[in-house]
């Protein structure tokens, strides 16, 4: 598995472990002593690296090659996943796979970005940077959800939409803006998720949403850090000091009321146990499923608008 900077001390530990571990068995000898107080040592080095991860940790974890992407939480946590394809204007974009399926025995549209795990993979998946046709595609099934009175779950995790001038020559911008507008009004719940990378319009494309969720080692933010720092600092190198100038990561934004929840993970990560984190992510999604459901279509519409039009409210203070 890919290690991490920060991850380093853990990993010697470990390796130090279980070095005594081989000793005990090939030379009979009792060294559980020594295992037990390395034990406790690797226990106390864990707590203190995960439980103060900085933001720009959380944006290394949030890129990680293992972590699991949208279709890995559709196959844990969802059942009876039907695909559906095309925008009926251009193509089918395999970096917005969506369509119908259940979760918790609730009938649902679930849509998102996803990305690849090898070169192959991520040409095919466009890296999940969605092309206009992807943005098309997922309103058609947002608006097939309405039709038949289905909620919708989108899973964000992307850099941002394809800046390629393809992409331009198809109206990228038209397609995200249609779909801010399209979704503010749609008239069953939307849930969106950011699972690791929330990045710009591409993110924002399909996240308009009753209820904001972000799973607690991912990050959204209007750029990436190593863009901020390329315009602040004329330099990328400063990307860990962009990352907290720009409180993208999901505590800091739960603080300023810019999202709704955070999704907890297991201990460094959701690649580390992508089953047991997708059982969180669905109980945390069932959760508000439920409490969005008791809302009549006059009430969801109007909390909805209240929720982003306090987006940047000045206090006076």
């Amino acid at each position: 598995m890919e290690l991490l900077e920060f991850e380093k001390p853990i990993v010697e530990l470990e390796n130090e472990i279980s070095k005594l571990r081989e000793a005990s068995r090939s030379q009979d000898i009792d060294l559980s002593g020594e295992i037990s107080a390395m034990e406790a040592k690797l226990m106390e080095t864990k707590s203190a690296i995960y439980d103060n991860l900085t933001p720009w940790q959380r944006v290394q974890i949030a890129r990680h090659t293992k972590r699991p992407f949208m279709l890995d939480y559709v196959a844990h946590a969802f059942d009876s996943f039907t695909e559906l394809h095309g925008d009926r204007i251009i193509g089918d974009d395999e970096s917005m796979p969506g369509g119908f399926a259940t979760i918790g025995g609730q009938k649902c549209v679930v849509l998102g970005h996803q990305k690849g795990r090898d070169l192959k993979e991520n040409l095919r998946r466009n890296f999940g940077s969605a092309h206009p046709e992807g943005y098309r595609k997922a309103l058609r099934l947002m608006q097939l959800a309405e039709k038949f009175s289905l909620p919708i779950i989108a899973l964000i995790d992307t850099p941002g939409a394809f800046p390629g001038i393809g992409a331009e020559e198809r109206n990228i911008a038209e397609s995200i803006a249609r779909n801010l507008r399209e979704m503010m009004v749609l008239k069953v719940p939307v849930i969106a998720v950011v699972l690791g990378e929330g990045g710009s319009g591409g993110a924002l494309g399909i996240g308009v949403a009753d209820r904001v969720l972000m799973m607690e080692n991912a990050y959204y933010s209007v750029i990436s850090p190593e863009g901020c720092a390329a315009i602040l600092w004329k330099h990328r190198k400063h990307a860990p000091e962009a990352a907290d100038a720009m409180k993208i990561a999901a505590p800091d934004l739960m603080k300023l009321n810019l999202i709704d929840g955070v999704i907890p993970e297991v201990a460094g990560g959701a690649h580390h146990d992508p089953e047991k984190t997708a059982q969180s992510f669905k109980e945390v999604i069932l959760q508000h499923l439920n409490e969005l459901k008791g809302l009549s279509t006059e009430d969801l519409l109007a909390k909805r608008y209240q929720k982003f039009r306090k987006f940047g409210e000045w206090s006076g203070e």
